[in-house]
Parts: structure tokens; sequence; C-alpha cells
């Protein structure tokens, strides 16, 4: 019997509330690593998608690395149990201190995404006495072709080495004493639906690569960063990614090199789809054009749609009768507080059980506590055995 069938088990629960499908989610992994196969390759999940502890434990057990992208992910997988040699440690802007925290767990390696950053790396590496790894982010200049706030590898985007900068890049990394140049890291952005999209990438990644290899760089390790997407809009129907479309678009089209390991950084497509934001019915609000169905979850639980107007699948728990159109809401007080507008559902009353489905991913990892709200506890489905 599906959870969202068996109210009894929600009774208990204050909400708003996360809930978590253990079961989905160890085979949406199983699945992943299916689909890649055996070889030399390595999926690093993304722990900006969720940090959870419980869910850590559980990408922990399928011997996933990690992609982190602050000090302070580097510090929750290292506590979580991942190998500080299967920890990777990307983003923009990473301080003194926590570039040198990587180095002294001595991380697999930095996605080092400017010059200054080779730099400054290089320099803390000499200091510290240890030689460090890292892989040159590059920004190919391909359209993602999803929301402009998560596109990150346009030319206009803050990430990666230009290829306009690279021979500059080549020049200074042939310079370096106390860092080891170990690959190149592609990354475009997330909830990528057009694998058209990624095939692009292994044109780029094929060419730097021929570029780097006329200056005798033979790379052991390529990093194709993640992004693929999920199905919002019918969660039941498609609750896994299509993960083998993904890898065999990189396994068919890539330039591999022998001995050379392929890298996949993978969040959303994971664990999206096992969560779910779990909220009541405060009030039904008539208005002139619609009704305001008001729920306890907010913004503050759930972001995505009040920045990016991205689409949830929004479920009735209570009830399957009648039809009525609403502006389903929460309660904070911005008008951007909404998770909905104008969709029709089954008609709502006070109290009745509603679920935002696909919310493992982006929903608790972004919460805050705006309007002094408290943090929404979480709930796993094997709570209930």
């Amino acid at each position: 019997m599906s959870i969202y069938t068996n109210l009894d088990h929600f009774s208990f629960v204050d909400t708003p509330f996360y809930y978590y499908d253990i079961g989905l989610l160890q085979k949406t992994i199983k699945m992943a690593k299916e689909a890649l196969g055996n070889g030399p390759y390595q999926i690093h999940y993304a722990l900006k998608a969720n940090s959870n502890r419980r869910i850590l434990n559980e990408v922990l057990k399928f011997g996933l690395g990690a992609d982190c992208v602050s000090g302070n992910e580097v510090d929750r997988a290292i506590e979580q149990g991942f190998d500080p040699k299967n920890i990777l440690f990307a983003g923009v802007g990473k301080t003194d201190k926590e570039i040198n925290s990587g180095i002294k767990h001595d991380i697999f390696g930095f996605n080092v995404e400017s010059l200054e950053e080779l730099k400054v790396l290089e320099q803390l590496s000499k200091t510290s006495g240890k030689k460090t790894r890292f892989a040159l982010r590059i920004n190919p200049n391909v359209d993602a072709g999803t929301h402009e706030y998560i596109t990150t590898g346009n030319r206009d985007n803050k990430f990666g080495i230009t290829l306009e900068e690279l021979s500059l890049a080549i020049s200074l990394i042939k310079s370096l004493e106390h860092t080891e140049f170990i690959g190149i890291h592609f990354h475009i952005g997330t909830q990528i639906i057009y694998l058209s999209r990624f095939k692009e990438i292994v044109d780029r990644c094929n060419e730097v690569q021929g570029l780097l290899l006329q200056h005798s760089f033979e790379l052991p390790h390529i990093n194709l960063g993640g992004g693929l997407g999920i199905d919002y809009g019918q969660p039941d129907k498609n609750p896994i990614a299509d993960f083998k479309g993904y890898f065999n678009c990189f396994k068919k089209n890539l330039v591999q090199l022998p001995n050379q390991t392929l890298h996949f950084e993978l969040g959303r497509s994971l664990v999206a789809q096992c969560g779910s934001l779990i909220a009541r019915v405060l009030y039904i609000k008539p208005a002139e054009k619609t009704s305001f169905m008001i729920i306890d979850a907010g913004m503050t639980e759930l972001i995505r749609p009040a920045l990016y107007r991205s689409h949830h699948f929004i479920q009735n728990l209570s009830s399957q009768e009648g039809s009525e159109v609403y502006d389903v809401v929460g309660p904070i007080c911005e008008t951007s507080d909404a998770f909905a507008r104008g969709l029709s559902l089954p008609k709502a009353k006070r109290g009745d059980l509603f679920a935002i489905r696909s919310a493992g991913a982006y929903g608790e990892a972004m919460a805050s506590q705006y309007n002094l709200r408290k943090a929404a506890p979480c709930i796993f489905s094997d709570d209930f055995k």
C-alpha cells in the first residue's frame, strides 16, 4: 500500500514535514549504478541537493563519492563516512579556510573555477607542504535549456574558465610545483531534460582534451558534471530518471583515453522523487477570480516555486471528490509564497493533508527560518515498519 493512501502514518506528525521514501531512494541509486555499468566510472553524489544525514547514509551504502560546494559540505561528507579520496570540492568562492581544510583532509581534488583560485591553491599547498590535486573547470558556453537561474555553462555565467582563457591556464599550469593537474571538469546546469545538451558537453570536452594532448597533458580524470532532470509533472509514472540515456550519451561520444576515469555528479536525479513536502490546509479563502488554499507549508520549506516559478505535482491526500480551481499558497508574508496558481484539484477543506511531490532535492537543503519559522522535521518510510 502506498504511504500516500494510508494517512494513519501521518496522523501523529505535526505539519509541515518532509517525507522520504527510502525504498525508492535505494531503487533509484541502484538503477543509476546499473545504467552506468562496470568500468572506469565514478558517481559522486551532490550534497547541495540534500545533505540530510539519513539520506547520506543511504548514498554511502552504494559506494558513491561526494561532490561538495562548501567547506561545511566537505566536513559533513567526512563526518558521515565518505572516504576523503572520493570527495570533490567545487564552487566559485572557496575561502582560504575551506581550501586549507580540504588540503588537510587530503581530499581527492579541487575543481578550480578561475586562474586566481589556482594561484591561491598553489600557494596554500606550498604552505601546507602537501601536493594538491585539481581539475580545471571549463565553461563550454553551452546552453543547458533550463531556467536561467540554474544555467551554469554559458559564457556570461560566473562558473569556470572560458575557452578563450585556456591558453593562459595551460601556461600557468606548466609553472606549478605544489599542485597536480589531474583532470578537466564540465557542468552546464541542472534539471536538463534534453539529452542533446549533454552531447554538446562531449563535443567541447573532446575539443579541450585534444588541445591539452598537444601540450602533453594526458589526464587521468574527466568530470562531466551532472544536471540530469526528472519528471516533476508525473512523479508516479516516471519516478526514475533516464540514467541509461544519460550515461550512453557520454559513453558513445566521448573520446576516453586508456586508464582514464569518468566522473559524474548527480544530485536531483537521485533524491528528488523520493521526497515530498506534507502540509495541511489551514484555510480556504474565496477571491474574485479563484480561491486561495492556504496551507501550513511555505517558501521556507520549499522555495523552488517562488524562486524559479517551478512546477511540483500537488496531491490531495484526504479527498478525491469534486473539483475546484485554487491558488495554492503558504503562510509567509510574501506574495511570491505560492506553490501553484489556477490549479484544478479535488475540492479541499480545512484540515486536509496535501503532498507536494518531488521535494527530495533542493527542498530541505534550501529551507530557511524566515518569519522565525521552525525547521520542518523529517519522516522516513521505514519509520513505520
